[in-house]
């Protein structure tokens, strides 16, 4: 009897719910699984896996919608995404743009009428400091030039892509003051073994100690976070590495997860005896999905030198252990409550606070979110000790502290310095003192003109997740306030209107800027509505997305506000 592709269908997601369980949790691995095999996610795929998860269609087709990488139209075989994000459009996507559009013979947005390409736009891939960047399917390129597109192109026609298979680990060239990260010279194993020779309490004292502040940006305090879930009552609660790094310019947790997963590990064993964790989740954005196997094997080997799973480290009764989960492309995941929805199986939507996911995260449990490079430190402060943590840095930001760099620079990638380091002094080292602006923390950052190269990177004063995109004297700076706009209105959740409508307000106002058509009084209704998004809008996004166009008028006004309008613009206005 012949089987049809919908009762192939139905037995595919029936073992994998099988496997996952029947919770709302498994619907995105469910959905990525249907969209790797099938390339596209119809509407008897959702009515399936809605039965077997026992939720309405209408569900499936929302979370299938919100996610870039399981958007449910049909597409190739070969599905490649080009990065249009800062970094990369100033290496020169454009050109690889063209190239790729005549190399396949369709447009951005498009699918060969054989089925074989599908040519589509990302943003930030996490390899900023060897743009243009592209992926084709869960493979990465970098520094790809037209040749090489013509190359990729051949090879996916001959069904033999190059590039970074899924499981392998990229060899990325890493730069460092001193050109060794600190981060190589710690014994993971001997962090945990110091903790797990102390008690509870005194393992979040010993954090708190260092002063530490979280690495993603934010910067609150993690003893203080680890505290709050400890003092939580409940039978279960969770550690969350959130690997979800897709601030544009911003790629060292892709080292550290590539070069130094043992650390990060470790640090998640330490938070979870501390707070009284059994289980730690990695939330590993979906363009890093080649890193998975990677992980997957560092776990497995140290689960079996009992440094995960039952009585860690030997201590009897503290059992931990860590699984990897897959984004799905949502930069508004990196917000610890909507990376939450979305490990829960929703639309990645930030929730409202309180409660902080310490009281009420995962499942309902106290819930520790930390991202990559602050579990990473954590392991490091028990492996050397609070002093020696605190011997970097400056009394409010302690530490030292990983940067992005990327940009108009002679030497992009990943730099270890202490906090306080002054702009200069960083361009200095990367080959970019003739910079006009540096753009600290990403997107949602503040721009910093040459008149204030001589501010630190710090708490106190220019606080980064660690981003910095270096501009040359060249550089149009309304071009890179466009840029970043066009990533917010596309990113936003939609959720709140300050977000949904306020950027997509900022980018028509960028545009007529561009056109030389935007008055004085329309860029005072600018910071008049910025002010409102700021504290407005439900989550960082929203509220940090006008910051760097906002700087960028304040810092550079005089050049975009000179700007002759456009002749087509003066005859259609006129």
């Amino acid at each position: 009897m012949l089987v049809t592709q919908q009762e192939q269908l139905r037995a595919q997601v029936t073992a994998l719910v099988d496997r996952l369980g029947p919770g709302r949790s498994s619907l995105i691995p469910i959905l990525q699984d249907v969209k790797r095999q099938y390339h596209g996610i119809d509407s008897d795929a959702m009515q399936i896996v809605a039965d077997l998860l026992d939720i309405h269609p209408v569900e499936v087709y929302s979370v299938a919608t919100f996610y870039a990488f399981l958007d449910p139209a049909a597409q190739g075989q070969f599905v490649v995404r080009l990065c249009r994000t800062i970094s990369c459009e100033l290496a020169g996507k454009d050109a690889i743009a063209r190239q790729l559009e005549s190399e396949l013979g369709i447009a951005f947005g498009e699918t060969s009428e054989d089925g074989r390409f599908t040519l589509a736009w990302a943003n930030c891939m996490g390899m900023c400091d060897q743009g243009p960047a592209l992926l084709v399917n869960d493979r990465v390129f970098t520094r790809v030039t037209p040749e090489t597109v013509r190359e990729i192109a051949a090879e996916c026609r001959a069904r033999r892509p190059r590039g970074q298979a899924q499981g392998g680990v990229p060899r990325m060239s890493i730069q460092t003051q001193g050109n060794t990260l600190t981060y190589a010279s710690i014994d993971a194993d001997a962090g945990l073994k110091a903790a797990l020779a102390m008690s509870r309490p005194d393992i979040i004292d010993t954090v708190a100690a260092s002063g530490m502040k979280g690495r993603g940006g934010a910067g609150f305090p993690t003893g203080m976070k680890w505290n709050f879930a400890g003092a939580e009552k409940g039978d279960k609660k969770y550690i969350i590495c959130n690997a979800d790094e897709g601030e544009p310019g911003t790629f060292k947790d892709r080292v550290i997860l590539s070069e130094f997963p043992d650390l990060v590990f470790a640090g998640m064993a330490i938070a979870g005896r501390a707070v009284g964790a059994s289980e730690g989740i990695v939330y590993l954005r979906g363009e890093y999905t080649y890193l998975r196997s990677h992980l997957n094997s560092v776990i497995k080997k140290r689960r079996a030198a009992g440094l995960l799973g039952k009585d860690v480290g030997g201590v009897k009764g503290f059992d931990f252990d860590i699984i990897v989960a897959l984004g799905a492309g949502a930069y508004i995941c990196g917000e610890e409550t909507a990376l939450i929805e979305s490990l829960e199986g929703f639309r990645g939507e930030p929730r409202n606070r309180p409660p902080f996911p310490v009281v009420t995260g995962y499942r309902y449990a106290p819930t520790v979110v930390n991202n990559v490079e602050t579990l990473a430190s954590a392991a490091c402060i028990f492996a050397k000790g609070v002093d020696w943590f605190k011997g970097f840095g400056t009394d409010r930001s302690t530490g030292f502290k990983l940067f992005s760099i990327s940009g108009d620079c002679a030497e992009p990638g990943v730099y270890e310095f202490p906090f306080g380091i002054t702009v200069a002094d960083l361009l200095k080292e990367v080959g970019g003192e003739d910079a006009k602006a540096v753009q600290i923390g990403g997107a949602s950052g503040t721009c910093v003109p040459r008149t204030q190269f001589a501010r630190q990177m710090a708490f106190e004063d220019i606080p980064t997740g660690g981003s910095v995109i270096v501009f040359g004297p060249q550089t149009d700076m309304l071009a890179v306030a466009e840029n970043f706009l066009d990533f917010f209105v596309d990113e936003s959740c939609g959720q709140c209107t300050p977000c949904r409508v306020g950027n997509a307000k900022m980018l028509e106002a960028a545009e007529q800027l561009k056109d030389g058509i935007c008055s004085d009084e329309y860029v005072a209704e600018l910071r008049e509505l910025s002010g409102t998004m700021q504290v407005a809008a439900k989550c960082g996004l929203g509220q940090t997305s006008s910051t760097a166009f906002m700087s960028i008028l304040e810092h550079f006004g005089d050049e975009i506000m000179s700007r002759p309008a456009r002749a087509e613009t003066v005859r259609t206005t006129a």
